[in-house]
């Protein structure tokens, strides 16, 4: 820490503030998608940041934002169970940080690994990402569950807009600007939408500008909990990665020291504790890392400050309602791409990993959890209910260890 010791405070909270900048659009996108409160996001990611920051001693330049992995799985869970019940199983969905952080202290970080290999996340991942891909269809299109809120024909071309900006400022842009390419599609969707006469700025209008967000009420259904717990796999394998991420871009091993069971607990910590008050789950973000490659500044502080600003704006009543104004289609447009990039990211693991899809073992664990995963197969015995992202990351998990794995003399 003593490296840090000479930069001045102002330009050390500069950077926290980028940071937050960059982190932003994907903090509050996944609460304006799932019916989360946004300012509870914010709320969320700074306090999950400051816990993170003290499990781990404040070595490790690292901001938790929204999961994404969780957007489709809270989707689901409120539409079956309610709001109360999703909010209590998101805080359950730190159960398995825990079990990780005790197997990591317990056996080192190769088990983990064995545990969970490429061949079973990528397709969990995929599944992730592909589970819900008519949510996004129907809110680019101006749908709200049944109801046309939106013209076909606006909602078409404003999703159509947003979809365009992001891809090109992902492709083309330079810079920070660069890492906000979410953010670029919202400004743009929303000036279309203005110009289109969609947007109500009447809940602008009657927020205080200082206001206590709206803390949710968790209910403890266990069915939820059940179909919640298993959707962590994912966020903890990214996780991992994450810590291996910005480890190689600032020269240290942080799985050595503070320990990835250090990190792990910080990030279940803070995913239990957040999901208690209403706010979505945390982890690590990778455009962070990409930030602080780009700037070259790996001082655990600016995510200090960048949590103190986020826990800031979660207070301003007005912007809370203001990110509420977002009409639906400028967010279907986007997640046309997030849900599709996260199946990316999937196949990408496999790719990487160079999983042999040739060989019959690895096909039948893919083939089994993409189907039974993005076909909704959901088993129930009484009140025990396992069911899509759940039950197909159990299977994978579950195929791995069953199936016979091919001769070494292969």
């Amino acid at each position: 820490m003593n490296a840090y010791a000479t930069e001045p405070t102002w330009r050390t909270a500069l950077s926290g503030a980028q940071i937050l900048f960059v982190a932003f659009g994907a903090t509050v996108l996944v609460p304006l998608l799932t019916g989360l409160n946004p300012s509870l996001a914010l709320l969320g990611a700074g306090v999950g940041t400051l816990i993170f920051q003290l499990c781990t001693k404040r070595q490790v330049p690292i901001y938790l934002g929204s999961s994404f992995a969780f957007i489709a799985p809270v989707i689901y869970s409120v539409q079956t169970w309610g709001m109360p019940a999703t909010i209590g199983a998101l805080a359950a969905a730190s159960f398995f940080y825990y079990v990780a952080a005790g197997l990591v202290k317990w056996r080192g970080v190769d088990f983990i690994h064995r545990l969970l290999p490429p061949v079973v996340i990528g397709p969990v991942v995929m599944v992730i990402g592909l589970g819900l891909a008519q949510v996004a269809i129907g809110m680019a299109t101006g749908k709200a569950g049944e109801a046309q809120v939106v013209p076909y024909e606006t909602a078409l071309a404003i999703a159509a807009i947003s979809l365009l900006a992001t891809m090109l400022t992902a492709i083309r842009a330079k810079g920070l600007l660069k890492l906000v390419p979410i953010l670029v599609g919202v400004a743009v969707g929303y000036a279309v939408s203005l110009f289109a006469g969609i947007v109500d700025f009447g809940k602008v209008a009657a927020a205080a500008w200082i206001a206590v967000p709206e803390f949710g009420k968790p209910e403890f259904n266990l069915a939820a909990i059940l179909f919640m717990i298993p959707v962590a796999i994912a966020p903890i394998v990214e996780h991992v990665g994450g810590i291996l991420a910005i480890g190689s871009v600032s020269g240290k091993d942080y799985t050595e020291s503070p320990g990835l069971h250090r990190t792990l607990l910080g990030d279940g910590l803070a995913v239990n504790i957040v999901g208690l008050f209403g706010g979505p789950p945390v982890t690590t973000y990778g455009e962070v890392t990409g930030a602080v490659m780009l700037t070259k500044n790996y001082n655990p502080a600016i995510m200090t400050w960048a949590a103190g600003f986020a826990i800031l704006m979660a207070f301003v009543g007005k912007f809370g309602a203001l990110l509420q104004t977002i009409p639906l289609p400028v967010m279907g447009g986007i997640m046309v791409l997030l849900f599709g990039s996260i199946a990316g990211i999937g196949l990408k693991t496999l790719m990487d990993a160079k999983v042999d899809l040739a060989s019959p073992r690895n096909l039948c664990i893919v083939s089994v959890t993409l189907v039974t995963g993005i076909g909704g197969l959901g088993v129930h015995i009484g009140s025990f209910a396992l069911q899509g992202i759940s039950l197909c990351g159990v299977l994978a998990v579950a195929l791995n260890f069953l199936l016979p794995r091919p001769s070494d003399a292969h």
